[in-house]
């Protein structure tokens, strides 16, 4: 998925730059300055997905709040249908099978690249929208689901991951390489999510010792929950 938001525009270098010295960083910039709402947004954002990717809800509530807001500066539906995307993509990454409500709402009004992701991210997209997909998540579409372990960002594998299991297609492998990529990373929501169904799929599989070694990550993983709650 492209960023948040970014800003095409240019402006020529002032002639008189060249004979004067700068008395302001802005002033000896060939462009304008970043404007306040879009890097607001973009960190309120990322700090939104980190969060909740974390296990802090309340923290990823409030910056989730405060990206909408800063968009709906932009009086721009198409950018805050992108918001509500990233928002999504985080709860596939962790398991959530929850439609995404909020971008439906405004789907009217969303890029048809964000359309075909939203329809990505529900396990519903075909092959006509696939190719409205940003790389790397339209190669691993057209490959199969054995083509999620490859990919470099430990979210979009997640979200791959979180894809295959809505649409009835996830396979051992890609389960244990959804629980690797959140257990790199730290984040314990979606690695609650991912040892907990891989025990479930290995327990159906009649895979004892997988099913136990789940388990016994999934135990240690509690045992750090409780303790910061002490």
């Amino acid at each position: 998925m492209k960023p948040l938001l970014s800003s095409p525009l240019r402006t020529p270098v002032l002639r008189a730059a060249a004979l004067l010295p700068c008395l302001a960083l802005w002033a000896c910039s060939a462009k304008p300055p970043t404007p306040e709402w879009q890097m607001n947004a973009h960190g309120a954002a990322r700090k939104a997905t980190e969060a909740y990717l974390s296990g802090e809800p309340r923290i990823a509530q409030l910056e989730w709040d405060r990206a909408r807001a800063e968009v709906a500066r932009t009086g721009r539906p198409d950018l805050l249908a992108r918001v509500e995307l990233m928002r999504c993509a985080a709860q596939v990454a962790s398991l959530v099978v929850e439609p995404c409500t909020a971008f439906e709402a405004l789907r009217a009004d969303a890029a048809p690249q964000d359309q075909a992701y939203a329809d990505y991210l529900a396990g519903t997209i075909d092959s006509t929208a696939a190719a409205h997909l940003p790389e790397p998540q339209r190669s691993a579409w057209a490959a199969g689901p054995a083509a999620q372990a490859g990919l470099a960002d430990p979210l979009s594998r997640l979200v791959a991951a979180g894809v295959w299991v809505k649409s009835g297609r996830e396979t051992p492998q890609v389960v244990d390489s959804a629980v690797e990529a959140a257990s790199a990373q730290g984040w314990r929501r979606p690695l609650l999510a991912w040892l907990t169904l891989a025990a479930q799929r290995a327990d159906q599989r009649g895979d004892g010792p997988a099913a136990a070694a789940a388990r016994r990550r999934l135990s240690v993983l509690e045992q750090g929950l409780s303790a910061e709650k002490r």
